[in-house]
């Protein structure tokens, strides 16, 4: 385990048993209406791209179920899941968005899947087959992939949604210059918000899971990470950090923090797109179009600005 007071680490990847908030996902029904929203916002969203996983026997690659849009930031990312074809990943995509259209996966990146795997498995956690997992992707050069080796629980076992643990195989084609740069200045995933049907008993699960232990803030549970934090918060906490944000269900992904160049840039994006947000001291809060789902972005020029860090 680790302490709370560990120094965050301005790297892209993790070395030994680091472990970063990589990216979020939004689960969605329309992929280009959803990357239409994310620009409208400020990013700048890459390609529609669909999943695949290796086929072990040397066979063409078999769909996983899902494709992806992305939006690259310097340090971690943003995702955009839809469907592609009728598979067990596919079926827990539905399951998500019957509850809720909006964010259902955090992924945490691991420098050994592996030995992450299997600390799971020893911490109690059913699993599911560790994943090779890749994608096609255009470079300058010509299409190229992106590889990943996937820890994933099995169904259930985190009911906040698609909770997993990942090791980066092809840095460079995933974070490509050409796609580090967005008109809202975005830098940096920081943050995840997750109010959870239970706290002490998510609070429990997340820490065999993050094998990192949590601590008491004013607004509930917090998990800080070598890079990034996940705070879990109750029904009522959330309602005080974001009063026009309507609860859809529990457990619920509610919210993010993003870090960017500028505060001034953000809102002259959102104001540009007709994305509604509110100008707080040291931040911007601004609801996820509905394209992307239910739940908010904090945009914020420093970490100790989020709302839930005080």
């Amino acid at each position: 385990m680790k302490s709370s007071q560990i120094v965050e680490i301005d790297r892209r990847l993790p070395i030994g048993a680091e472990i970063f908030l990589d990216h979020v996902a939004h689960f969605v029904a329309d992929p280009e209406s959803a990357s239409r929203a994310l620009a409208r916002a400020g990013f700048a969203p890459t390609s529609i791209s669909i999943q695949v996983n290796p086929d072990p026997a040397g066979g063409p690659p078999r769909p996983t179920g899902t494709g992806n849009i992305t939006c690259m930031l310097d340090r971690g990312y943003l995702e955009v899941l839809f469907r592609t074809a009728d598979t067990p990943l596919a079926r827990e995509f539905d399951a998500g968005t019957k509850r809720y259209r909006g964010v259902h996966l955090a992924a945490f990146a691991v420098a050994d899947a592996a030995a992450t795997h299997a600390r799971l498995a020893q911490s109690g956690f059913r699993m599911q087959p560790l994943i090779a997992m890749q994608r096609p992707v255009e470079t300058p050069s010509g299409e190229d992939i992106a590889a990943f080796r996937v820890v994933r629980a099995a169904p259930g076992e985190m009911p906040e949604g698609r909770i997993q643990a990942l090791t980066h195989l092809t840095e460079r084609t995933v974070w490509q210059p050409r796609w580090l740069t967005h008109p809202n200045g975005a830098i940096g995933l920081l943050d995840l918000v997750i109010a959870p049907a239970d706290m002490e008993e998510a609070a429990g699960r997340f820490r065999r899971f993050l094998d990192r232990d949590a601590y008491a803030n004013q607004c509930g549970m917090a998990f800080r990470l070598d890079r990034g934090r996940v705070q879990i918060v109750s029904a009522a906490s959330l309602a005080r950090l974001f009063p026009g944000l309507a609860i859809p269900d529990l457990p619920f992904m509610a919210a993010y923090g993003i870090a960017v160049t500028s505060l001034e840039r953000v809102v002259a994006c959102l104001q540009a797109g007709h994305v509604a947000f509110e100008r707080q001291a040291g931040r911007v809060i601004a609801g996820f179009p509905d394209e992307l789902g239910v739940g908010c972005w904090a945009f914020v020029e420093s970490a100790s600005a989020l709302p839930w860090r005080k």
